[in-house]
């Protein structure tokens, strides 16, 4: 009995065992079954979230990421607020767009007086001082002069009135809808009001204009004699954060490299801010602040931007161009060995987010100031938010966006509205200046007409025309042979840049080559069912 008491344990022991290992074994399948099953939309759900902890007591607010536009946070980005004497940032941009730095300014009555009344004058500035484009700059930024910011508009522009067309005019070429302005200082006024989200736009826009950066930047200037000033005068940036030092200062923002404060009973205290840390550019802005509490809103907002983003260029990762033959665009169509992307174009994502993890449409409208060489773009979607956009550019474009730039056109003006742009079409990408399509034949020199172009049976044409014929049609062809050649070995060089590139990012990050390739072929493979399915 005992043994066969032992012998019933041991058997039940067995059978346990083997029950465990069989439950085990469904379990894991299960498991499989179950990735297998999300395995194409796996990157959806494991999407790190969109960081958010933090806050301003402003009452509107907003970090945005230079580089690629991307709102990182924002609070009440499209109410308007008054702007107060930020507006001074789109001041000196018009200014060093339409001005000369050299040229001399000088200070009418009505720039010195015609102000509201206890808006102050803290260089005490006369009528009939003479300063250059380029010490109104520093005045108007760094002593936020409301009696400069005249003196300059009229100079640019003939008058205030003149001069704020052409601001509202910038503002639209900008892109920003909501807001509009009455005065270049930013003086009260009920026509007078901006967004966050639009001054962060205008501000990026004056912070790429070098003389406006070199500006705002200064930490102090000095000007020469004025009629009050007869040794000239010294004086220092007001905004706080750029000339805090100690890092232990409630004020200090690492890589705070430029901006403007603001104040008016209406608008409250008002301040935009540029940092750069990294490589990476962030501008901030505060409207209807309290003082010091905006100062330390614009450096949360600041921190919160540099510790919780980073930005990846999209040509070095996006396989779009590999996933097709053609692209039909600007109706064109444009084989996918002539297009490549925009090299520095970057997206903005959290910190522990992978490039794969952001969304992305092809789009073919393309805005205003897209490159003349632009056939399309693909925008980046995270979480429905844009974090960023690359354009797809054509070599067919880029060569005839070059030959029209020195060429004189049907009407005899070279390079009319772009003669400062050559890398623009005035917007119109893929079109002539008569809003034609991609026509081969637009400069006017059809095959037909380097075929001598004269009747042969009237007799204007002769042995002589024939051989000058031939002769074009030879150089001709010889140019499409050298312009090919160049074209291939242009090809070549930025395959060779984008091997090293990827190559460089593959040993930073420790992975092999084998692995890389074997992901971006998962990749493609996952890309191409997800276009068959839409």
């Amino acid at each position: 009995m005992r043994g066969g008491r032992i012998l019933s344990r041991a058997a039940a022991m067995g059978i346990g065992r083997i029950l465990s290992q069989a439950a085990a074994r469904a379990a894991a399948a299960l498991l499989a079954c179950v990735l297998i099953c999300f395995a194409g939309t796996g990157t959806a759900w494991a999407r790190p979230d969109w960081p958010s902890d933090t806050g301003i007591l402003a009452e509107g607010g907003i970090v945005m990421d230079m580089d690629s536009e991307t709102v990182l946070f924002g609070q009440q980005i499209h109410v308007a607020f008054p702007p107060a004497s930020i507006t001074k940032l789109l001041t000196a941009l018009v200014t060093a767009e339409h001005a000369s730095p050299d040229e001399v300014v000088t200070f009418s009555h009505d720039a010195v007086y015609n102000v509201e009344e206890g808006s102050g004058n803290k260089l005490s500035l006369e009528e009939g001082d003479q300063l250059t484009v380029r010490d109104c700059l520093y005045v108007l930024l760094l002593q936020s002069s409301n009696q400069t910011a005249n003196a300059l508009a009229e100079h640019v522009a003939g008058s205030r009135e003149a001069f704020v067309d052409l601001m509202n005019e910038t503002v639209e070429a900008l892109g920003c809808t909501e807001s509009h302005f009455a005065n270049p200082s930013g003086l009260n006024d009920d026509a007078q009001y901006v967004t966050a989200y639009d001054m962060a736009r205008i501000a990026a826009a004056a912070f790429e204009n070098d003389l406006v950066l070199e500006v705002s930047s200064a930490r102090s200037y000095t000007i020469p004699a004025t009629i009050h000033n007869p040794d000239g005068v010294t004086f220092a940036m007001e905004h706080r954060i750029l000339t805090a030092e100690d890092p232990d200062s409630e004020y200090y923002c690492e890589g705070a490299r430029a901006g403007k404060t603001g104040y008016t009973s209406l608008a409250g205290n008002t301040l935009v801010t540029l940092a750069e840390r990294d490589g990476r550019r962030l501008v901030s802005v505060i409207l209807k602040g309290t003082q010091p509490q905006y100062y330390m809103d614009t450096v949360n907002l600041l921190e919160f931007g540099f510790a919780g983003f980073k930005n990846e260029t999209a040509a070095g990762q996006e396989d779009m161009l590999s996933q097709m033959d053609q692209l039909e665009a600007q109706g064109a169509v444009y084989p996918v060995s002539e297009l490549r992307l925009e090299e520095d174009a970057v997206v903005t994502l959290p910190k522990d987010a992978a490039f794969s993890d952001a969304e992305k449409e092809l789009v073919t409208e393309l805005p205003a100031d897209a490159p003349a060489d632009a056939a399309a773009m693909i925008q980046y979607i995270y979480n429905t938010r844009k974090i960023g956009s690359v354009y797809i550019l054509a070599e067919s474009l880029a060569a005839q966006a070059g030959g029209g730039a020195g060429a004189a056109g049907a009407d005899g003006v070279a390079g009319a509205d772009g003669a400062d742009e050559p890398d623009r079409a005035d917007g119109l990408a893929g079109t002539d200046e008569t809003g034609g399509q991609q026509n081969p034949e637009a400069d006017g020199t059809a095959p037909g007409d380097l075929a001598g172009g004269e009747d042969p049976e009237n007799g204007s044409g002769g042995p002589g025309a024939g051989v000058l014929a031939f002769l074009l049609a030879a150089a001709a062809a010889g140019a499409a042979g050298a312009w090919l050649a160049l074209r291939r070995k242009r090809e070549r060089e930025e395959q060779e840049k984008r091997r090293r590139r990827r190559l460089a990012r593959l040993q930073e990050i420790g992975c092999s080559q084998e692995e890389f390739e074997r992901l971006m072929n998962q990749r493609k493979t996952s890309g191409k069912r997800n276009i068959r399915k839409k």
